[in-house]
């Protein structure tokens, strides 16, 4: 197979493209067939030894892609070959083929092409890690963020539009904040050309910023935090200068503040369910046209390392794309042109867009199928504990090895059950709806309990509508819930939803 090669550490033009045998997967790993890999500023810092996960030489740079899966490792359950994926993998993008953990793969989104899904993870991931989890971030609160056009910094400018902030944006160059300003940044800084606090005091009226996302670091950092407002949030990102910043001790002191880490990465990992739920809703958000990757150019294989040139030269606006390989017509992206044509085949689901008054209209309307959703272990412990159901079938894995049909815990049904509710908004989209409030389910079947590491999906069907007091709307939704494999589905009763 094809491969960008790093053997020896340097800058990108020491990269080689070379042709190297093809990976082979341990039990819980899969192969994929690379189709495109996003550019980052990670594969700058891992080819010089600078990152703080060191691969052996020689290795290929490129730590996020999407493709198809070639092969699963016999352990590996909730993929199969043939599936549309993006995957975090740390390094190893810039070839034909790549070997991941199975747990840092994911199925592609509706919709999405390869291009977009080879740079959606980390730049969305991380910054919506930051202004969520660090953060916090509240809707009426101010959000700078520096270095605003590249990748992380153009997903936070867009997230904090969506959380509700008032944005400035903060760069190097005209176009750049053209960029920024197209996104939804409500305020434009030029710090090559502008005075970075006098701008910050004017446009908060001497308050200062609430919330701080720091991509570039070196000699903005200090100013920036001076700039701070009383218990703000200072988020350390990243160092796109090369530059680590070193803050007076007193500056935290005096403003009440708070300088938070933010390292996505770790974080994927020691909070696989959070992170996992993180990025549910940036899919939905895109799903929605809410949040839409910038792409700022796409590089050929053989040109991967002009594009690692240009991201270090500071030249990429958005994200910078390699694309491996030229793929065929017979696995484009999903297009799904009306509600009626879909069938219960289909992977991937368009939600259902109605107007709240022409609801009534909809009753009989078959609402298609949602994203495969990825039932584990920590979900069925995190159900047990907040009900305080904690039977052995459900979080006693060593026993249920030995004593359950297939090896496994199985999860409870009152959590199957309630994950209609999650579903329902992958369903349905109904504008003048201020409030949808999910309240009751009737007519209860759960033909085959759910095994853990089960995948699992929602077809739907708007059954009736009813009036309700102060001008609100019952809605009944059948819903049947599918398990991966199996014939017979999970669950099979009634959603009510109240919409006012």
């Amino acid at each position: 197979m094809k491969a960008v090669v790093c053997r020896a550490f340097g800058l990108p033009e020491t990269l080689l493209i070379e042709e190297n045998s093809p990976p082979i997967a341990k039990p819980d790993e899969v192969i994929i067939n690379v189709f495109a890999c996003g550019v980052n500023f990670p594969d700058l810092l891992i080819i010089q030894n600078k990152y703080q996960f060191k691969p052996g030489l020689p290795f290929s740079p490129g730590g996020e892609v999407s493709g198809v899966i070639e092969a699963v490792g016999k352990k590996v359950k909730h993929l199969k070959t043939g599936d549309r994926v993006v995957a975090l993998c740390g390094w190893g993008g810039f070839a034909e083929q790549v070997v991941v953990k199975a747990n840092r793969v994911f199925p592609m989104a509706q919709g999405m092409d390869f291009i977009n899904g080879a740079c959606t993870l980390y730049t969305y991931g991380t910054s919506y890690h930051a202004l969520k989890d660090r953060a916090q971030l509240k809707s009426g609160e101010t959000l700078l963020v520096l270095g605003a056009a590249g990748g992380v910094g153009l997903a936070a400018v867009e997230l904090g539009k969506v959380m509700g902030a008032t944005v400035i944006a903060a760069a190097s160059s005209k176009e750049k904040l053209n960029t920024c300003k197209e996104k939804g940044a409500d305020h434009l800084v030029n710090y090559s050309e502008e005075d970075l606090r006098a701008r910050l005091k004017e446009i908060t009226q001497e308050k200062g910023v609430d919330v701080i996302y720091d991509a570039v670091g070196g000699k903005l950092a200090e100013q920036a935090l001076r700039s701070i407002a009383w218990k703000g949030r200072y988020l350390v990102v990243g160092f796109t200068t090369g530059e680590i910043p070193q803050f007076p001790a007193n500056l935290p002191l005096l403003k009440g503040c708070s300088i938070m880490g933010v390292f996505w990465g770790s974080f994927a990992e020691r909070e696989p369910q959070q992170s996992l739920q993180n990025l549910g809703e940036l899919l939905s958000w895109m799903k929605s046209g809410k949040i839409k990757q910038h792409i700022h150019k796409v590089y050929s294989l053989e040109e991967a390392p002009q594009a690692l040139e240009d991201l270090m030269n500071r030249k990429v606006i958005g994200k910078a794309v390699v694309k491996v390989r030229t793929w065929a017509e017979d696995v484009p992206a999903p297009k799904v042109d009306s509600v009626k044509e879909r069938t219960a085949d289909q992977i991937i689901a368009k939600p259902l867009k109605v107007k709240l008054a022409d609801i009534k209209k909809y009753v009989g309307q078959s609402l298609a199928v949602t994203d495969w959703f990825l039932v584990t272990q920590e979900i069925i412990n995190e159900f047990a504990h907040a009900t305080q159901d904690n039977q052995w079938i459900h979080v006693d894995v060593e026993r249920a090895r030995i004593q359950m049909p297939g090896g496994k815990t199985i999860a409870h049904g009152y959590l199957t059950m309630s994950l209609a509710a999650k579903f329902f908004y992958e369903l349905i989209e109904i504008e003048g709806a201020t409030t949808a409030i999910n309240y009751g389910l009737n007519k209860a079947r759960f033909p085959v309990a759910v095994k853990s590491d089960s995948r699992i999906r929602m077809t739907g069907k708007i059954v009736n509508v009813e009036d309700m007091p102060n001008n609100g709307i019952k809605l009944f939704v059948e819903c049947t819930i599918q398990i991966e494999g199996e014939e017979k589905p999970a669950y099979v009763g009634e959603l009510l939803t109240a919409l006012y």
